[in-house]
């Protein structure tokens, strides 16, 4: 019976596989530290095979790099044997939700998501440390080996330490940077959908190295913009006041993404106009004289500079909902040729006045839109008057995203502090900025991640994104466990926790109707990064002396739940690890259920045939038991006759069937 592998894959030999399928004349054999053969690449063919096309040596080139670079993709590369153990006390609606909360380290989050996740994330937003001399880095070990990866359980210092303060005096200040957001951006790219987006937080400080390893990594075709965030309208410096961040916006595959439709964006306040016309028209029923009279009323009496004042030339009603009347003449651009057909009143009979320049439309579409119901051409009394074509608030309601915008910083600060406190988080993300990037990129169904979460501002804006649009995105946050020590929380994850909680108590308690699972998902499952269920005897079975063999025979470590079991297994069989579980227990032994029944594990001691027989019947895709979990060896091989002979069977799904 196969064994699970049970750690991250190795990227430096897909890498190798990729190359060799290229390139099969440049693979050749190696020997790794312990004197056994691995297969490689002889690079002095491969320089060869490219002859004329590689830049070889210390010529001069444009490129970025810094110290490090190499062993930050080799970092990127390199397996970890890590899982991740659920915490069901600390989650909220475990069983069905589908949005995901890792506590941990995020490059070992990144590695451990690759399987399950590649090429299923629609967009990824992070806002990394900005370097000012003061942030807190992620400490890389970029030192060890790949076996010195399957071993350690955290990447911590002799003192229990995983960040460091990044500080000015540092001699690798930008290079430490730029190494700890080069290894992680190379695995969140694999993540990405082909029509996939990412958006980075970023300042002055930063902003054109992370832009250029941007374009390193997805390619400078594939860069969207740089967008400007004006926080603030003054500040204090002794030169030039900063009151700005940037947001820069990479895409998988630009071509993907304009194939699947243009970015655009609702017009501010024009969701607030069209409330107020919905229930204009049921006051006033559908009387569409006195919508007009009401609505221009109401535009007048809006401040100037009220977002919604812009809209006010959108005045007139008709069945078919708001609009103006906005003239549909020809171009003023010379040409001759424009369409000159008549268009008849409809009260008078006689042809309407035609403009200078002729009609923007053709006849064709001139008949189409008096065809409608109601008509999409706006009359004046009568013919001497040029008629004009409807245009709908609803229908061009729409605009591209700018590239440059003013939103008061503040306000992110005080919605955090409603939820969690004051004074515990400083400088939280705007959820009213993340919910446009979200409703701009993604929809229905569409994951969303976050791997620097802080005070998980992305999930509270999914949140409030389903709610208004009636829809359920789903996210992975990561968050490490960054001590702060303030009032009620130790760490930056419990405060992540917390204001998720809050978030989605508040959103049922103003919407009692919407609590159900399967109308808006408010829930998230806590998962923590830990070393490997698995005991060393699992990884390096070779390196137990004989006199020690008896004490081992157990494969999982003291301490660990069938359901950190199960969490490993999904991770190691590539299965999406927000569907839905269930528990039951089948001729007294505990069985999960995974997504109905496509996945069935039982990792509980005594398993005999009859239980195997009761666990077919389900018709599962994957079963999956403990190594050591059959009552006997005999048990073990008749429990792969059982299955090979179910899976003989025409009328029968093959079921594939592993151990731990």
């Amino acid at each position: 019976m196969d064994q699970l592998k049970m750690h991250t894959p190795d990227f430096s030999d897909d890498n190798i596989a990729k190359l060799a399928a290229l390139f099969p004349t440049c693979v050749t054999e190696s020997r790794d530290e312990n004197g056994k053969l691995k297969r490689a690449i002889d690079f002095d063919q491969l320089r060869q095979e490219l002859s004329g096309h590689i830049v070889e040596g210390p010529q001069e080139r444009y490129h970025l790099n810094w110290p490090g670079k190499r062993e930050s993709l080799l970092l990127a590369n390199a397996p970890i044997a890590k899982t991740l153990r659920p915490y069901r006390e600390e989650s909220v609606n475990f069983d069905t939700t589908q949005n995901l909360f890792i506590e941990g380290d995020n490059l070992d989050a990144l590695k451990l998501l690759q399987e399950t996740y590649l090429g299923k994330v629609k967009m990824i937003y992070i806002d990394p440390p900005y370097n000012r001399g003061t942030d807190l880095l992620y400490k890389d070990d970029f030192s060890e080996k790949t076996e010195d990866f399957l071993e350690r359980s955290n990447q911590k210092d002799e003192f229990g330490n995983r960040m460091i303060a990044n500080n000015e005096s540092n001699g690798r200040f930008h290079s430490d940077w730029l190494s700890m957001i080069y290894s992680r951006l190379k695995l969140a790219k694999n993540l990405l959908t082909d029509d996939g987006a990412i958006f980075m937080s970023i300042d002055d400080h930063e902003v054109e190295n992370l832009k250029k390893v941007g374009c390193e990594i997805f390619g400078e075709d594939n860069f969207v913009a740089q967008v400007v965030w004006q926080r603030s309208k003054k500040g204090d410096s002794k030169l030039v006041a900063s009151v700005h961040e940037y947001i820069l916006c990479f895409v998988k595959s630009k071509v993907a993404v304009i194939e699947k439709g243009k970015w655009r964006r609702k017009k501010n306040g024009v969701n607030e106009v069209l409330k107020f016309y919905a229930d204009l028209k049921v006051k006033l029923k559908n009387d569409h004289d006195k919508i007009r009279s009401a609505m221009q009323a109401w535009y007048k009496s809006l401040k100037i500079g009220d977002p919604r004042r812009s809209h006010k030339h959108y005045n007139c009603s008709d069945d078919r909902g708001l609009y103006f009347p906005d003239n549909f003449h020809g171009p003023d651009d010379g040409r001759t040729s424009r369409p000159r057909h008549d268009i008849i009143h409809p009260l008078t009979g006689k042809p309407c006045k035609k403009p200078s320049t002729g009609w923007r439309w053709d006849e064709k579409k001139t008949k189409w839109a008096l065809d409608q119901n109601p008509i999409r051409i706006h009359f004046g009394l009568d013919e001497n008057t040029i008629p004009n074509r409807k245009s709908y608030l609803a229908e061009t309601s729409f605009e591209p995203y700018p590239s440059v915008f003013y939103r008061d910083g503040r306000s992110a600060t005080l919605e955090v502090e409603s939820l969690v406190g004051k004074g515990i988080f400083p400088f939280p993300k705007n959820t009213e900025i993340l919910q446009e990037l979200i409703e701009l990129t993604t929809k229905d169904g569409d994951l969303i991640l976050d791997f620097f979460a802080g005070s998980a501002s992305t999930g509270h804006a999914i949140f409030n994104t389903n709610l208004i649009t009636r829809q359920n995105r789903k996210f992975i946050l990561v968050q490490i466990p960054e001590e702060i020590k303030k009032k009620n929380f130790a760490t930056i994850a419990e405060v992540s926790k917390e204001r998720l909680r809050k978030v989605g108590k508040k959103i049922i308690d103003e919407n009692p109707n919407l609590g159900e699972p399967d109308k808006l998902d408010i829930g998230f499952r806590v998962l923590k990064i830990d070393s490997s269920n698995m005991a060393e005897v699992f990884y390096n079975p070779d390196a137990l002396q004989q006199d020690l063999l008896s004490s081992l025979t157990e494969n999982v470590k003291d301490g660990r739940s069938n359901e950190d079991l199960l969490f490993q297994v999904l991770l190691d069989w590539g299965v999406d690890l927000s569907l839905p579980i269930r528990k039951e227990t089948i001729q007294s032994k505990t069985v999960f259920f995974v997504d109905q029944d496509a996945l069935v594990a039982c990792f509980d001691k005594g398993v005999d045939e009859a239980l195997v027989k009761e666990l077919l019947k389900f018709a599962p895709m994957k079963i999956v038991f403990r190594d050591n979990g059959f009552a006997t060896d005999a048990v073990k091989i008749n429990v792969e006759q059982l299955v090979l002979q179910w899976n003989s069977d025409p009328n029968h799904r093959d079921v594939e069937v592993k151990s731990i």
